[in-house]
């Protein structure tokens, strides 16, 4: 055998053994229950394949699980986020402070509503917003706080409610990817006037289909949500069309589906947690050669997604391709600096926690049913990189 034979049949070896970021086989032990559920919707007499029964039992286990007062599903996350801000009156002339690194509602959805985005700073370990960086950018103009959770980290939302509070801002808790988490006894969502999640595959509770929920406390907000959702109807009377709404309507199939597959979720969650904390513990020494992990605990943590800092990142990235580790950079641009936001952002803005994140940030594999010998071959992967 030649020596570039020999060469191509270790990388198809290492490709074939690779651990991948997005597993092809997310959903496979939920296989059968997606079939049901397909098949209970389709051949119900109801005929309801949108905001039916199922719908409103999944609105309700929420709602019950939160302590909330409403829980309203729609189409996506960032469409419970454009509802959100619509409901709350949000428009031109106002500004929202959101921050600089992040995924691109943050933004686009403020746009979208004619308002416009502030961009506060992050923190620099923690990567969600900064207190002190949002409130030193209020102004007369401003009318809410959009903080977003982050990768696995809760943002500081006790400092941000009393920080809301005493602006009279609304506070609008981007929580797309923290359910399951809990700050100081409290959960994810349920901080702000209004919080969301999103049920797209990745997430901590996902599905094989787009989906999401607002969360409030606000029964005016809620009224508005619901007929927003759905072309501005107010769900007794057909056709009639009190607001200019959207099509945000949830699936009854994906309602089925998560409904029946929702007692798995904290065993998930806490199987999550316990690939990190194995993480963590052997990847805190690695600070002094360039690679910081996120804050270690479960208090205001849920890992969706496990992010190391890197000053290499690039490298590292390489390296662990090489040694069978897929790897993956969320937002390699923080948001100010992307052309469909830049015109937003003031011409001579600097952000460096959010620059050095988008620099820095990357994810490994965290879904719960990585075995301990994939996680441990993950971790020896990120140990041997040089420092």
């Amino acid at each position: 055998m030649t020596a570039t034979t020999t060469a191509s049949a270790a990388a198809a070896e290492t490709a074939a053994a690779t651990i991948p970021f997005f597993p092809p086989d997310l959903f496979e032990d939920d296989r059968d229950l997606l079939l049901d559920t397909v098949r209970d919707v389709a051949t119900d007499p109801a005929q309801r394949f949108i905001l039916g029964e199922r719908t409103a039992r999944f609105e309700e286990l929420l709602r019950t699980e939160l302590g909330a007062g409403h829980v309203i599903a729609c189409g996506s996350g960032t469409t419970a986020l454009t509802l959100i801000l619509r409901a709350a009156g949000l428009g031109p002339g106002d500004q929202v402070i959101v921050p600089a690194y992040g995924c691109a509602p943050l933004a686009n959805t403020v746009l979208g509503v004619g308002a416009t985005p502030v961009f506060a700073d992050v923190d620099p370990h923690t990567l969600v917003i900064d207190p002190d960086a949002a409130e030193a950018l209020i102004t007369p103009r401003t009318k809410a706080l959009l903080p977003a959770h982050m990768f696995s980290v809760m943002a500081d939302m006790p400092r941000l409610r009393t920080l809301a509070t005493r602006h009279g801002l609304r506070l609008i808790e981007d929580s797309a990817v923290a359910q399951g988490a809990v700050l100081d006894g409290r959960p994810a969502g349920t901080w702000g006037d209004a919080g969301l999640f999103s049920f797209v595959q990745v997430k901590s509770f996902g599905g094989p289909g787009e989906g999401g929920v607002v969360i409030t406390d606000d029964p005016e907000l809620a009224r508005t949500v619901r007929m927003l959702r759905n072309h501005g109807q107010d769900g007794v009377h057909r056709f009639r069309h009190h607001l200019i709404g959207l099509n945000s309507r949830f699936d009854e199939v994906l309602a089925g589906f998560q409904l029946r597959r929702h007692p798995g979720l904290a065993g998930r969650l806490a199987r999550r947690a316990e690939i990190a904390a194995h993480y963590t513990a052997h990847f805190t020494p690695l600070a002094d050669r360039g690679v910081l992990p996120p804050p270690p605990g479960t208090n205001g943590r849920c890992y969706y997604v496990y992010t190391l800092l890197a000053e290499r990142r690039d490298d590292l990235k390489r390296h662990l391709a090489v040694h069978g580790v897929d790897s993956h950079v969320y937002y390699p641009q923080a948001l100010p600096q992307q052309p469909a936001f830049a015109p937003a952002a003031p011409a001579d803005g600097h952000w460096p926690h959010a620059e050095r994140a988008a620099r820095q940030s990357l994810s490994l594999p965290i879904y719960p049913h990585l075995t301990d010998a994939q996680v441990d071959r993950i971790t020896e992967a990120v140990l041997a990189f040089p420092g």
